[in-house]
This record gives C-alpha cells, structure tokens and sequence, in this order.
C-alpha cells in the first residue's frame, strides 16, 4: 500500500507494507473522509440483519465519531497515515493501532547511533539497531503511562520503528509507531502477541520509488 514521503528525488517517494487480515488505513493528509466512510460501511455491512435501523444509524454515527477522533488525535501527532483494525476477532475489537509519522530531520549529530537514537527519542528505554530493506534505523520498546491532559486514561505499549530514508538529504527519518492497551497489562501475553504482529507486518515493509 504505497504512501507518499517528501524527500528529495534521489530518495523513495513512499513506502508499502503488508496489513494483518482485518486491517484498514486511514490516509490523514488527504482522503480521510472518504477511508472513514467506506470503514464504516463495511463494519455496518457486517451487523445482524436484524438490528433496528434506528440502532444501525446510531452505531453508524458513533463509529464515525470515533474515526474521526482518532485520526485528529494522529494528526496531532504528526501522522500522515494511521493504520488500524476494522475486523473482530473472536467477537472483539483488537485493541492496537500503528501510525505512519510524517519525516522528520534530525540535527546535525554526526553518524554516532546514540546521539541520533536521543534526538529523535530522548525518553526511549528499551532500543536495538536495526536494517529494514536497506535503511539503518532502530527499535524503540517501551510502556507509556496513562496522560490525562492529552485523554489517555490506559497505560500502552508502544513499539517504534525509526529508519532513515534513503538518500535523503539533509538526512530524515521515518517513524512507524506501535500502541495497544491489550487486555490492560502492557507486559502481559497478549500485548507480546500483538507486538509480534506488528513485527511482522514491519518485515514486509519496502521503500517506493514512483
């Protein structure tokens, strides 16, 4: 699912990935209310025949709301595509999402890993070094902790991939950042196990060209 990165000429123009089945995308610089729509038509599709249709129209309404809310939440985050599922499974909603931040560039700090790693995280716990289709970047795992004045009441797990555009100049990075609330424990087993997806989902991400 190609999505467009400002660079240079000689960098990608975007990027693609493989979602999980089940999974949508809400572009956020353009198009936003047409994806929001056909999401929410697709999830009322899927309700029981035999739902009064008052009740159809207000679960359309509040799925809307709900969009909406997000997708302003991650444009405040200066995400440009926010990835998230539309499908249950097993009866519930997955409680994760991921977003496509728009590049950003970081100081002149020369080509030591630390200095890069804490300019663009300064708070980051847990990182590794990583190479993903040819762009050296890193692996930020953590927990963050519930922030009333910005309307998080859950403690969230939250995994960042950061990787340096290619050939871009001056150098900018692109972030692809992971967050549930899973079952309310950060650091239980179903937090791994959707952590897990999101790592696998970021083996099939590729830089675009045109």
């Amino acid at each position: 699912m190609p999505e467009t990165i400002d660079t240079t000429a000689a960098a990608p123009t975007g990027y693609n990935l493989v979602q999980p089945p089940g999974w949508d995308m809400i572009p956020l610089r353009e198009g936003t209310s047409e994806a929001i729509k056909r999401i929410v038509d697709r999830s009322v599709d899927e309700l029981p025949d035999d739902i009064p249709r008052d009740d159809l129209a207000k679960a359309r309404m509040e799925l809307i709301k709900r969009l909406k809310r997000v997708a302003r939440q991650a444009r405040e985050s200066r995400a440009m595509d926010l990835h998230l599922p539309v499908e249950r499974v097993d009866g519930m909603a997955l409680p994760a999402s991921f977003i496509v931040s728009e590049p950003l560039t970081v100081p002149a700090v020369g080509q030591d890993a630390g200095l890069v790693l804490s300019s663009l995280r300064p708070d980051a716990s847990q990182s590794e070094e990583i190479t993903i289709d040819g762009a050296t970047g890193f692996r930020v795992d953590g927990v963050a902790q519930p922030d009333i004045a910005r309307d998080v009441e859950f403690a969230s797990r939250r995994v960042e991939y950061l990787l340096q555009i290619p050939d871009s100049a001056p150098p900018k990075w692109l972030t692809i950042s992971f967050s549930t609330i899973a079952d309310g424990r950060p650091d239980g087993e179903m937090a791994e196990l959707l952590v897990d997806l999101f790592d696998a989902v970021m083996t099939t991400f590729r830089w675009s060209h045109s």
